[in-house]
Parts: structure tokens; C-alpha cells; sequence
């Protein structure tokens, strides 16, 4: 009696058959191997499978950064390109851990405060792209230096230092500054200056830039000396009055007390008193009490100008800043200065449908009601109108006008 051969097996069955014991990883799996060679053009990783994998070729040049910290031994998490390359081992990739790593030295260097270098790849309108180890980043406008502002495209193809100011792997986000590096010292100085800096303070500021909705103001600030209150300035200022025996000194300690101008206070402070810069917006509705259509109508860049500080913006660090309020509201004495019944020549500044508005002083304007106005008059911005004030409501900003008349009319006897 013939012996029965036994039945043949394919690869599939005798994997199957042996699935307990192996490892099959698939393509796209992301497993913890140990490295166990490392060579010139690939290293050989034991990830338990039936055969070893290897990072080799592309995936080796991808990562050739990340490799040359690695060492045989280390405990690394690859991912499988493919179960079988030319070599019957199965292919891996480095790519996740070398861009994992990346990650974890950002977010070292940024806790650090440590400069990285960067290399310039093109500029957009919002700033400058760049690249740091193989990773992209992105240098915004406001984080360059005075040097670079507007000039952006002279870093392009080039290499220079920043610091890294946001690190957010999840939203693939890498954000440097430029002006971090090159203007360290005086971002240091402004951050002193922040927490001198007074509420409702006055400071000399020069523009620093005229736009739609305001104007942005570099403000000097002190940060030693002349950081104390007044009275200690006032204390100063008369110390340096009794060391100087000319009248001319003490008139000017004097004007110093009376005025109170940061010039005059700067004059008269100890020599090792330091400012520091910090910028600020007067918002449009903060230039005049007047309303204001054109920034650009009251001050241009370059202008020294004294503002009152506001507040503090605690998100961006910049000041709210107004100029108006450097003078008294002229509506608190309106209803002293315009009574009920009094007559004044004022200028049409506004001609609506309702009816017209009058001039009659900076930051006051009355309304003659169209109902006043004789259907046959017509007004335009700038002419003058003799008008008496019918009511006055300075909470309320408003004044009601009528029109009083300079000529008999038609047919008066």
C-alpha cells in the first residue's frame, strides 16, 4: 500500500499556522524596535517580526539627521514601509521619530529662550518663511528688527538667528522672531519699562506709524529714577536746585514742579536714570474731541507728541494711549459757556437730511433740526450761521440749535 504524500502548503497557511509565534507587521504600522546595526547607508532594527527591518535608501537620507544621535541599543519607534525590500528584510521609516524629535528640540530651545538659526525661503505679506532643521517656521513682520522692516527680501537665501517664540506641534505651528535676537536689549529694557509704566500717566512719545484707525506711538518710558511718584520727582529736582547757585537753574527746577513735562523732569534726573520704549496706539476716537476723519490730518510719522496712558493691552503688551484727554472734555462747561438763549456765529460742519450740524467750538458741535430751517436756505460745510441755543444736554453731548435771523422778512411791517 502506497504512502500518501503529505498535502502541500502554501506561504499564507504556514503563516497562519504559526501567527502565535510571529510577528506580521503590516504597512503603516508604527512599532517599538531595537537597533542593532548601524551602518554608513542603513541601520538594522530587530522590531520581533521573522525577519529584522531596515532603514535604508531614502528613508535613511530623510532621517540622516536624527541617526547621527542614535546608537546600537537604543529602543527607537519605526514605522513599516513594506513587509519586503530587495534584501528580504522588511522596509521602516524613521520619519515620525526624527519629526518627533525636531518637536522635542523646539520645545526645549523655546523653554530655554535659546536662538536658533533659521534660512530665509520667501517672504508673503504677512512675514518670512523659513526652515530649521528640516522643519518649516514662519518669521511675522512685527518680529523683525528696525534693520529688516520693509526689507524683508534681503534674508531670503540666507541663514540668521532667532528665537523661538511658539511651539505647537498639534496645530503645526513654529513661530521665531527675528527682532528677539538683534533687539534683545531693548526688549528687555521695554519689558521693565511695561511695569513702570502709570496709568493715566503722561509720557513724550514720538509716531511711529499713521493708519485709518489710529496712530501707533513709541513711548519712552523710565524705568529707574524717574519711575517714582511726583513727589519724589519733585524732591529731585529741587536737590538739584540747591547744588546750582544761578537763578537760571532754579527757574528751571521750577518749571520742572509747575509743568510737570517729562523733558524738563529728564533734564534735572540723576544720570543713571534709563528709558525704555514701548509702543502704544491712540485709537482714531482718542485723537481729538473732535471727530476726526483722517488720522493723517493731525500728526505724521516722526512727530514728538505728549500722550496719557489708558491701559495695558495684556495679550500684546502694547499701551492704549490718548491724546485728547490730554486736555479737559470741553462738554463738562458747555452749559456755563452756552446757556440756554445764547446767540453765537458758529461754521456748518456737517450737512445731513435731519438738518445741520454747527461748529461752535473744538470738539462741540449743536444740531439745527431740518423743522428750524427755512425750506428755501440752503447751507454747505463751512458757512457761517448765527444760531441761538434752544437746549443743552452735556451728559448726552448734545445741543439743539435754531437759526436766528439777520433780515426782516417778506413782507414784516
Amino acid at each position: 500500500m502506497a504512502t500518501a504524500k503529505p498535502k502541500q502548503q502554501t506561504m499564507e497557511e504556514l503563516l497562519s499556522k504559526h501567527a502565535t509565534n510571529l510577528n506580521i507587521p503590516k504597512r503603516g504600522d508604527v512599532v517599538i524596535g531595537k537597533i542593532i546595526d548601524i551602518a554608513k547607508k542603513a541601520i538594522r532594527v530587530d522590531i520581533g517580526a521573522k525577519t529584522e527591518g531596515a532603514v535604508a535608501d531614502k528613508e535613511f537620507e530623510a532621517a540622516k539627521e536624527f541617526i547621527v544621535g542614535l546608537k546600537i541599543g537604543d529602543d527607537i519607534e519605526v514605522q513599516v514601509v513594506s513587509s519586503d525590500n530587495d534584501k528580504g528584510q522588511i522596509a521602516l521609516s524613521l520619519k515620525k521619530s526624527a519629526v518627533n524629535a525636531k518637536w522635542d528640540l523646539f520645545q526645549e530651545l523655546f523653554k530655554k529662550d535659546e536662538a536658533v538659526d533659521v534660512f530665509g525661503l520667501d517672504v508673503n505679506k504677512g512675514g518670512l518663511i523659513v526652515t530649521a532643521h528640516g522643519m518649516r517656521g514662519f518669521v511675522p513682520s512685527s518680529q523683525f528688527g528696525k534693520q529688516y522692516m520693509g526689507n524683508l527680501h534681503q534674508l531670503k537665501s540666507k541663514t540668521f538667528p532667532v528665537k523661538i517664540i511658539e511651539v505647537d506641534q498639534e496645530k503645526n505651528r513654529l513661530i521665531f522672531s527675528e527682532r528677539h535676537v538683534s533687539e534683545a536689549d531693548q526688549l528687555a529694557q521695554r519689558e521693565h519699562a511695561l511695569e513702570s509704566v502709570e496709568i493715566n500717566g503722561v509720557y513724550s512719545g514720538v509716531v511711529s506709524g499713521v493708519m485709518p484707525f489710529g496712530l501707533f506711538v513709541t513711548v519712552e518710558v523710565p524705568v529707574r529714577a524717574t519711575t517714582s511718584n511726583k513727589t519724589e520727582k519733585s524732591e529731585e529736582t529741587e536737590e538739584v536746585a540747591e547744588k546750582a547757585e544761578t537763578k537760571t537753574a532754579k527757574k528751571s527746577v521750577k518749571k520742572a514742579k509747575d509743568s510737570e513735562v517729562e523733558s524738563d523732569v529728564k533734564k534735572a534726573a540723576p544720570k543713571n536714570v534709563e528709558f525704555g520704549n514701548v509702543e502704544g496706539l491712540v485709537h482714531i476716537s482718542e485723537i481729538s474731541w473732535e471727530k476726526v476723519s483722517n488720522p493723517k490730518d493731525y500728526h505724521s510719522v516722526g512727530d514728538t507728541i505728549q500722550v496719557k496712558v489708558l491701559g495695558v493691552d495684556e495679550d500684546t503688551g502694547k499701551l492704549n494711549l490718548s491724546l485728547k484727554q490730554m486736555s479737559d472734555d470741553p462738554w463738562k462747561t458747555i452749559a456755563e459757556k452756552y446757556p440756554v438763549g445764547t446767540t453765537f456765529v458758529g461754521t456748518v460742519s456737517r450737512v445731513e437730511s435731519f438738518g445741520i450740524f454747527v461748529h461752535a467750538e473744538a470738539g462741540v458741535d449743536g444740531l439745527m433740526h431740518m423743522s428750524k430751517i427755512d425750506a428755501n436756505q440752503e447751507y454747505a460745510v463751512a458757512d457761517e450761521i448765527t444760531v441761538t441755543v434752544e437746549n443743552i444736554d452735556p451728559d448726552q453731548r448734545r445741543m439743539s440749535l435754531s437759526p436766528v435771523l439777520t433780515e426782516l422778512p417778506v413782507g414784516y411791517k
